[in-house]
């Protein structure tokens, strides 16, 4: 099996499934490239530079510079990089996961967030060292894995290390037990983000999560601090505003985009989030957008 995986200038690549449970891919996307993953690969990816856009079971995403997201094996993700993209990534079979999880504890999730410059140098630098050392000596086993690749899961553990710093709130009687809570919370927030073009039904985040949807409720709001249907809202009223300060969509086309049946209930809503309407919320955002270009550019004059 290849250690290095990667889809530039076009191709559409899909990586094969494994046996080996043991096996570490390092992945990359770029150049308008795409990558269909298997459902035996746990993956985290980093956009190093670009944008990309990903498509997987817990819906679509779109990476940024900086941005980073993490996928369980069954996700199926599916990543496209932009023409000035690049996209890194890598898949770890079941076998590392585990041993990831013993080597930096608390271990691996679901999930997303954003790095520094700094950050996204770092674990570049740290990809292509891991890349090397794979397609020199590709290890057989997880432990000799997990010590050529030991800098680079520490940082992958260091990247969530916020998030997985919540994992005493889940229920449960035993780390593992909440461990895995978390872990499934975690890729139902994902759903919820990857579907903010839409109203998403408690059910479909129960049978995700394998809980009943009174549990599910429960333990959604003892972790996050809010309803699944607050969040989801929240989220929805958060593209939403976005969509009005990076898109020239009309407020109604921005309205059905963000999951609203109508102009008059994303109105009531938009503006008990924001304090003001939509159309204000625009003018406002491009004033913004307008004085911090004027001021970029002064201090480029003056330097």
């Amino acid at each position: 099996m290849e250690s290095l995986v990667w889809a530039d200038r076009g191709q559409q690549l899909q990586v094969e499934p494994s046996d080996n449970e043991a096996q570490v891919r390092c992945m990359a996307v770029s150049r308008l490239g795409s990558l269909q993953l298997p459902p035996t690969v746990f993956s985290v990816w980093v956009q190093v530079r670009g944008t990309s856009w990903v498509e997987a079971r817990e819906g679509k995403f779109r990476l940024r510079r900086g941005d980073w997201i993490a996928f369980e094996r069954d996700s199926r993700p599916n990543i496209q990089s932009d023409r000035h993209g690049l996209c890194v990534g890598i898949g770890l079979g079941a076998e590392m996961v585990q041993a990831a999880g013993e080597l930096a504890e608390p271990g691996l999730y679901p999930g997303r967030g954003h790095l520094r410059l700094d950050e996204v140098r770092m674990f570049l630098d740290l990809w292509r060292s891991a890349a090397r050392r794979l397609l020199a000596a590709p290890a057989i086993d997880a432990a000799a894995t997990v010590g050529t690749l030991r800098p680079l899961l520490l940082k992958l553990a260091s990247m969530q290390s916020e998030m997985s710093a919540n994992i005493p709130l889940c229920p449960g009687r035993s780390r593992r037990r909440k461990r895995q809570v978390f872990g499934r919370l975690q890729r139902a927030h994902m759903y919820l983000y990857g579907n903010r073009d839409r109203v998403v039904r408690i059910s479909e985040l129960a049978e995700l999560t394998s809980f009943s949807s009174w549990y599910f409720s429960k333990t959604f709001h003892g972790l996050y601090g809010e309803s699944p249907q607050s969040a989801s809202a929240r989220m929805r009223l958060e593209q939403a505003a976005e969509l009005l300060r990076n898109s020239q969509m009309m407020v109604g086309e921005v309205a059905a985009a963000s999951g609203f049946d109508n102009c008059c209930s994303f109105a009531r809503a938009f503006r008990a989030r924001y304090k003001t309407s939509a159309t204000n919320y625009r003018k406002a955002a491009a004033i913004s957008g307008r004085a911090g270009s004027a001021k970029l550019q002064d201090e480029l004059s003056k330097a």
